[in-house]
């Protein structure tokens, strides 16, 4: 493999962790709360 393969297999590794890590997060249970609460806030009525 020459320098231009190995640049772009070391660039999709890690896109591939930094999406895993934003899943991750974005999924954990401690945040559920957190990111359900907008979209409670949007189904109830104001009046």
């Amino acid at each position: 493999m020459n320098f231009s393969g190995v640049a772009y297999l070391i660039f999709t590794i890690a896109l591939a962790t930094v999406l895993a890590g934003i899943i991750f997060y974005y999924y954990n249970p401690k945040r559920k709360e957190k990111v359900e609460k907008p979209k409670q806030n949007m189904l109830d009525d104001d009046q």
